[in-house]
């Protein structure tokens, strides 16, 4: 019979425990801290270089006080949404465009990036707002996939089999801006009842941090969630 002494760990099992704990505890709230003074500090940078010395505080204290320019850069958003949202910024913002339309570099790069803008930021935007499953790489292998939009007519049009088809984009592990994107037939997507948050951290954590309590709920190629 095993002796209960022997059962205890040891002084170094409890303080490896221990510094295990502390890891798992400062490590997290040490990297978020230093990314979002990393986010401050380079919105500062960018905001106070059109600020007048007058104007900022650091000019009148004894030391810089950060995050002045990510509210000052907040509140210049706010403000011109504000401002384009009634007439007579809308023609002003109309007629810059017109401006840039005119520029051949400038134009395509232009409307590229407002297009993107417009999709992930727009209010009744409808990208990746569902995650899904798909045969990848080959079949009875299933990847992560978050699902986004029904393929132009332009491009459906020119596809086989008739099929509605919807683009895909399959990010990779662990870094998830980084992957494939692909068009498959509806009925070859299989779509979760998690979230876009849940898939990422899914994805970034290779399967070692799983959806909610509520685990994941199947639903074939029907569009829609099961109940």
């Amino acid at each position: 019979m095993i002796q209960p002494d022997l059962l205890r760990p040891t002084a170094g099992t409890r303080l490896r425990r221990y510094f295990l704990t502390g890891l798992v505890i400062a490590g997290p709230l040490a990297i978020t801290a230093s990314v979002t003074w990393w986010f401050i500090n380079l919105i500062d940078g960018m905001v106070k270089r059109f600020i007048p010395d007058s104007y900022l505080p650091e000019t009148y204290l004894p030391y810089p006080l950060p995050g002045f320019g990510l509210v000052i850069g907040l509140v210049g958003l706010t403000l011109l949404g504000f401002l384009t949202a009634n007439l007579v910024g809308r023609t002003l913002i109309d007629a810059g465009e017109a401006i840039l339309n005119r520029m051949p570099v400038v134009r395509s790069l232009y409307k590229g990036v407002k297009q993107v803008f417009e999709t992930i930021f727009s209010q009744s935007g409808t990208s990746f707002r569902t995650v899904g499953m798909v045969q990848f790489p080959q079949p009875g292998m299933w990847s992560i996939v978050f699902i986004s939009q029904a393929a132009a007519p332009e491009i459906g049009s020119r596809l086989p089999n008739g099929d509605e088809q919807i683009g895909v984009f399959l990010p990779c592990t662990p870094n998830p801006t980084t992957g494939f994107f692909f068009y498959l037939p509806r009925r070859e997507i299989v779509e979760l009842s998690i979230s876009v948050e849940e898939g990422a951290k899914l994805i970034m954590s290779a399967g070692l941090i799983q959806p909610g309590e509520n685990g994941i709920k199947l639903v074939p190629g029907n569009g829609k969630p099961q109940d």
